[in-house]
């Protein structure tokens, strides 16, 4: 197996709420095929925080156990996640349970207005954000691409905002670059995290080339034919897209150049030199 991705330490690490994380690489831990596939995953990636949904492990039973404790071997941090609510009083709640089970102020507010799409309901996440925000959370909003919305979730006290790219699970990759690309240029100074859609390490590439801080994934991962080598290939996909931001992808032109240097008429040994 190969070596688990290392990051840059110091030059390049995401701060969030005043934390350094050296990994921009966040995983999400539903629907492995097995728990060793999970473990394995999470090892490659280089991932330092993972994402659970409350409500979905508890409602399973008693495998909720074991799945508590692969998580506490594996030695990361856990963003608690309100995955599965629809409500504001059903988000609240989750959050507060979390934070009571993890010890962590830090949840992934996920709110849930379409049940087709899995679109979040921006009206009701806003809310949310502010009640959890004044009780001392610190809130990573799953939100849309709008940047009013982004505007609200800021004023509600959120420090971070995660736009989707595309529906959740649906691998799509990025719906609209020029909208992401967009709310990347409007917040220059917030971290932020492209949260559902990607379904390529391409994707997640090209999600980092437009600025972005960082990438969440999870259906890419987990249902690939390899989790723990698409885990690999996720980080090291970010990892290159964030070198190309920083090194400056060239822009693009519509018509060719040479990449040749010429220095006058190339000689021929056939030619007539007389």
């Amino acid at each position: 197996m190969n070596a688990p991705i290392a990051h840059e330490q110091d030059c390049d690490a995401l701060t969030v709420y005043g934390r350094r994380l050296s990994s921009r690489l966040f995983l999400g831990t539903a629907q492995y095929p097995s728990p060793d596939a999970l473990r394995g995953a999470v090892t490659q990636s280089g991932a330092q925080l993972v994402t659970v949904s409350l409500r979905r492990e508890s409602s399973a039973g008693g495998s909720g156990d074991a799945f508590w404790r692969l998580i506490r071997d594996l030695g990361v941090d856990v963003l608690p996640n309100t995955a599965g609510c629809s409500s504001v009083k059903q988000a609240v709640t989750t959050a507060q349970m979390a934070r009571e089970v993890f010890g962590t102020p830090w949840v992934k507010l996920e709110l849930i207005g379409d049940d087709a799409t899995l679109q979040p309901d921006v009206f009701q996440l806003v809310e949310a954000a502010r009640i959890l925000t004044e009780e001392g959370f610190e809130v990573f909003p799953y939100t849309t691409d709008d940047l009013v919305v982004g505007e609200r979730l800021l004023a509600a006290g959120c420090k971070v905002l995660m736009p989707w790219a595309a529906p959740i699970g649906s691998g799509r990759g990025l719906n609209d670059p020029y909208a992401l690309k967009l709310m990347r240029a409007h917040f220059p100074d917030v971290p932020l995290i492209v949260d559902a859609g990607l379904g390529a390490p391409s994707h997640a590439a090209a999600a980092m080339e437009l600025g972005y801080d960082g990438i969440l994934i999870n259906t890419a991962v987990a249902r690939a034919g390899d989790p723990v080598a698409m885990a690999r290939a996720f980080a090291l996909a970010i990892e290159a897209g964030r070198l190309a931001l920083r090194a400056e992808v060239m822009d693009s032109q519509e018509m060719a150049t040479a990449s040749t240097p010429q220095f006058g008429t190339p000689f021929s040994p056939w030619s007539d030199h007389g």
